[in-house]
């Protein structure tokens, strides 16, 4: 097992990284509240994972609420049904939420546990490449409203994060390429040495092989770990690890959440956003190549659908959070490892990029 720091000072939590680590009450002592605890997971990961969980919960009274499973159902009803059950089952202060399952379970988790009685304790187990290397560290928690993703959310930090790989072996082969997305995102943007090595043992990470997936999942934590404790709210460098998102998040919307996995339409954004490194002259046309090249490896998509043109993105991509006095913000990057917030860009410049960066029609 392999653990690493998030260190926000009183508030500092582990991330512990390895195999088997689900049923082990000692990564939990010291961390869950009072006696009662609500686990939050969904349809598909309960049945596989519940009862693998439940030695390390101990004696307490522990409440579980399976959720639907997709991006479709991280909505305000979802959410609102989680605080009825801590209401319902009159839940005190002290309790624990602890989100057993992907990024959607862990969004709309720890959305309510930041909201139940103005905070409770909150844990997160993910049990997705996605999570384990993104979601679960930080501490964004959100639902998704019809017209853009994540717009309603709050700040709330987990106690605690344990990401056993095993878990992944249950996964399927696109949800492990959309959280491989997620992991070149790092590499592309924080640290060349990181996007080297993905190139160099792609095939071992799909593959999953667990020392590669181990070495994955800590090494993309220690990024976030990193950027988070200097910026805990994303006022400054915590934006870069958006990149590609600001595309991503218009092509879930424009096409209906769910209809694209997240990191498959992050994938799409960070090549349409190399596209315009390569007009604007931050990045060199072979960079952007190297890009779209490994996340083709895992099958990703390295474009925007067609029916998605300048206009209907520009329109979507408007409702970003990174948006400031009405211009767009956008992730991009100066070279493979370095990347850079800036609304200082060619407008004719994305319209080229958002015109030629869409699947033939």
């Amino acid at each position: 097992m392999l653990t690493l720091e998030v260190d926000l000072g009183e508030r500092r939590y582990p991330i512990h990284v390895g195999a088997d680590l689900l049923g082990r009450p000692d990564l939990l002592a010291g961390v869950l509240g009072g006696p009662q605890v609500l686990v939050v997971t969904n349809d598909t990961v309960g049945p596989l994972y519940l009862d693998r969980l439940r030695p390390a919960l101990g004696n307490r009274k522990v409440e579980v609420m399976s959720i639907p499973d997709g991006e479709a159902h991280k909505t305000f009803d979802t959410w609102y049904g989680l605080l009825d059950r801590l209401v319902e089952r009159r839940f005190s202060r002290d309790c624990t939420v602890v989100a057993l399952g992907g990024g959607v379970v862990g969004d709309i988790a720890g959305f309510a546990a930041a909201s139940y009685q103005r905070g409770v304790t909150f844990v997160q187990i993910p049990t997705t490449l996605l999570a384990q290397v993104d979601s679960s560290v930080g501490g964004k928690t959100a639902i998704n409203h019809p017209l853009g993703k994540n717009l309603i959310g709050a700040f709330h930090q987990p106690a605690c994060v344990i990401a056993d790989i095993a878990t992944l072996d249950t996964l399927g082969e696109r949800e492990l390429a959309a959280g491989f997305a997620e992991v070149v995102k790092y590499g592309a943007v924080c640290d060349r040495d990181f996007f080297d090595w993905l190139e160099a043992n792609a095939d071992a990470i799909l593959a999953r092989d667990r020392d590669a997936l181990a070495r994955t999942v800590h090494w993309s934590c220690a990024i976030k770990a990193r950027v988070v404790a200097a910026d805990e709210r994303e006022a400054g460098e915590r934006a870069l690890l958006n990149f590609g998102h600001t595309f991503g998040h218009a092509i879930e919307a424009g096409l209906g959440f769910g209809t694209w996995l997240h990191g498959e339409a992050v994938a799409a954004g960070m090549c349409i956003a190399a596209d315009l490194c390569v007009r604007t002259g931050l990045a060199s046309a072979e960079e952007a190549q190297r890009l779209r090249a490994l996340l083709a490896r895992a099958r990703l998509p390295t474009s925007a659908p067609a029916r998605l043109g300048p206009e209907r993105m520009r329109e979507l991509m408007a409702l970003d959070k990174k948006v400031r006095a009405g211009r767009i913000r956008l992730v991009l990057m100066r070279g493979l490892g370095s990347g850079l917030v800036s609304d200082d860009y060619d407008q004719g410049a994305l319209d080229a990029t958002l015109h030629e960066c869409r699947d033939a029609a």
